[in-house]
């Protein structure tokens, strides 16, 4: 039995359009309520939530055989961080604050097994292969790994072509608030010189053959960054939208 088929690594390369949400309670019982909305992809994160490795898998396990694919975002790029992710069964990871193309190298011979890189091979007690059922699934897992990679700060965007360019990188997200305040606009992502920076990234990811991404937490920004071309585009944020409807509901009610 090989590693399962990474869908949403399979619909970017088909060129499709795919809408997400950030999961960011770190509970799956928020996660499994999302995902009956049903997202193309939901983030697990592990940056800006209290996520770790354990409260990451059980979102995971709610999410499987549903429509709504679980992109694990981590706190940094750490080889060992990423080994346990992809044991739990993540096949997408999300690894901020990349800044250059030898990063990204890095990042995809975490992700693989040797010879193509250096994941650790023990596999047999691992989710990933259902406990040592998927037979084949060290020579096969390499292949349904996705790498998306967040540039979020000048120096990134300097070598956005290298980065872009690395071979195992499988999409690119902007990251809009760092790469605000990284420009001297912090809590500005709204500025122009910002905004300008961010379409013309969009444009060059595109434009290289890998898929664009960016987070939007309002409507009309999230239909101008699919304009500029944004194709795993996520529309908001599950604690922004439980705290502005809980908000909303009192004050009509006080």
């Amino acid at each position: 039995m090989p590693a399962p088929e990474n869908t949403f690594k399979s619909r970017l390369l088909a060129g499709e359009r795919l809408i997400g949400c950030w999961a960011g309670f770190a509970d799956p019982y928020a996660t499994e309520v999302t995902a009956t909305a049903d997202f193309d992809w939901l983030v697990i994160d592990g940056e800006h939530a209290p996520n770790d490795i354990p409260t990451i898998m059980a979102q995971l396990q709610v999410l499987a055989g549903r429509h709504s694919h679980g992109v694990v975002r981590l706190p940094v790029g750490n080889d060992w961080l990423i080994k346990q992710a992809l044991d739990i069964g993540a096949q997408t990871l999300l690894i901020p604050m990349v800044d250059s193309a030898e990063q990204a190298a890095a990042l995809v011979r975490a992700m693989r097994y040797p010879p193509e890189g250096i994941r650790g091979s023990g596999a047999a007690l691992a989710r990933a292969t259902q406990f040592s059922q998927a037979t084949d699934y060290v020579q096969t897992a390499n292949d349904q790994m996705c790498l998306l990679l967040q540039v979020e700060t000048r120096a990134g965007i300097a070598d956005l072509d290298a980065i872009t360019q690395t071979p195992g990188v499988d999409g690119v997200f902007i990251g809009p608030s760092d790469l605000a305040a990284d420009m001297g606009y912090p809590g500005r992502s709204d500025a122009p010189e910002v905004q300008d920076t961010i379409q013309r990234a969009l444009a060059r990811i595109r434009e290289l053959g890998k898929a664009p991404g960016i987070l939007a937490t309002d409507d009309a920004t999230a239909q101008r960054y699919a304009g500029w071309g944004a194709q795993f585009l996520a529309v908001g944020i599950d604690v922004v939208l439980l705290a502005q409807a809980a908000r909303a509901l009192a004050a009509r009610w006080r």
